[in-house]
C-alpha cells in the first residue's frame, strides 16, 4: 500500500499527518510502529490520521497512534498541526473546526496571523475520570516513587497527565523518573508526566515524559494540564506562558468548569510517499 504523507511539527513535537479522506487508507498499530521508527521509517512521535466525520455537525475526525503503536485520545501540538493541514491540503476552507477525537469533540481556529487556537474542553479533575487511584479529589496528591515521597497534580485534558514542581527543568529527572510515573499502578491506563518549573505567576518552563513515546520537545496537553495544576496550587494565573524546549505555547484556563485555550504555531516540514 503506497500512502502519501506529510511530515509536521508543533514546537519540535513531530508527526506523520495521512489524509484519509481523498485517499482510502487504515493504519495497523504495526504499521504505525513502523512509520514512526527514526531509523527505518519516515520518523516522529506521532502519527496523525485525518478522517471523515462519524457525526452531522463536526467537520472532521482525527486518530493518533504514540511511536510504539498505541492508539491514544488526545494531543494538543496534533490538534493545531492538524488545523494546518486540513486548509494547506484545501480539504476545508473554514477558519474554525469542530473535530471528533477520542475524548470528544474539539474547537480549532486558525488566527489571521497564522497561529492556531485550540479549545481543548473543560479538564477533569476526578480521579476516576483521569483514571487515578485516590480516595477523594484534591489539588495535589502524595505518590511513592524511586522510594520517595513526591507531590503530583493530577488532571486529565482527554489523556491523563501527572504534574510535578520541580525547581530547574535544565536538571529535572525526566528519563528517569518519567518511566517510572508513567508505568506507576495508580495509573492505570499509564500517564504522561510533567515537570514543572514555575518562574512567575504568568510563566513556567515545562517538559514532558510522553506516555508511549517519551521526552518529546513538545506536548500541548501537558503544558494545558501544567496550568491547571499549578493554577489549582495557587501557584499561577489565569493566563500563562508555558516555555517548552522546542518553543513556547500561550494557555488560557480561567478556572474550574472552563474550557483550557491552547494557542500557538505549526509547521509543515515536507510531503512524501511512502510503501508499507
Amino acid at each position: 500500500m503506497l500512502i502519501k504523507f506529510t511530515k509536521m511539527h508543533g514546537l519540535g513535537n513531530d508527526f506523520v499527518v495521512i489524509d484519509a479522506v481523498t485517499q482510502a487508507v487504515s493504519i495497523t498499530p504495526e504499521q504505525a510502529r513502523k512509520l514512526a521508527d527514526r531509523r527505518f521509517g519516515v520518523g516522529c512521535d506521532q502519527i496523525l490520521m485525518v478522517e471523515p466525520p462519524t457525526q452531522h455537525d463536526v467537520d472532521f475526525r482525527y486518530r493518533i497512534f504514540n511511536q510504539d503503536g498505541s492508539e491514544v485520545e488526545q494531543c494538543g501540538n496534533g490538534a493545531r498541526c492538524f488545523a494546518k493541514f486540513v486548509r494547506d491540503r484545501h480539504l476545508t476552507g473554514k477558519s474554525t473546526l469542530r473535530v471528533e477525537t477520542a475524548s470528544g469533540i474539539i474547537e480549532l481556529r486558525v488566527r489571521r496571523d497564522n497561529q492556531i487556537e485550540v479549545d481543548m474542553g473543560v479538564p477533569d479533575l476526578e480521579p476516576t475520570q483521569i483514571p487515578f487511584t485516590a480516595e477523594t479529589r484534591a489539588s495535589s496528591y502524595p505518590i511513592e516513587a524511586r522510594g520517595e515521597q513526591l507531590m503530583i497534580g493530577a488532571v486529565s485534558m482527554g489523556n491523563p497527565h501527572a504534574v510535578l514542581q520541580i525547581t530547574n527543568t535544565d536538571t529535572a529527572p525526566v528519563a528517569t523518573l518519567g518511566p517510572l510515573l508513567e508505568n506507576h499502578p495508580r495509573f492505570p491506563q499509564r500517564v504522561n508526566v510533567g515537570f514543572m518549573q514555575v518562574v512567575h505567576r504568568n510563566e513556567i518552563n515545562l517538559r514532558v515524559y510522553e506516555r508511549g513515546a517519551g521526552e518529546t520537545l513538545a506536548c500541548g496537553t501537558g503544558a494545558c494540564a501544567a496550568v491547571v495544576a499549578g493554577r489549582l496550587q495557587d501557584l499561577l494565573d489565569s493566563s500563562v506562558t508555558v516555555n517548552l524546549p522546542g518553543g513556547s505555547l500561550k494557555i488560557d484556563w480561567p478556572g474550574e468548569g472552563q474550557s483550557v485555550i491552547m494557542t500557538g504555531p505549526a509547521a509543515t516540514v515536507f510531503h512524501g510517499r511512502i510503501k508499507i
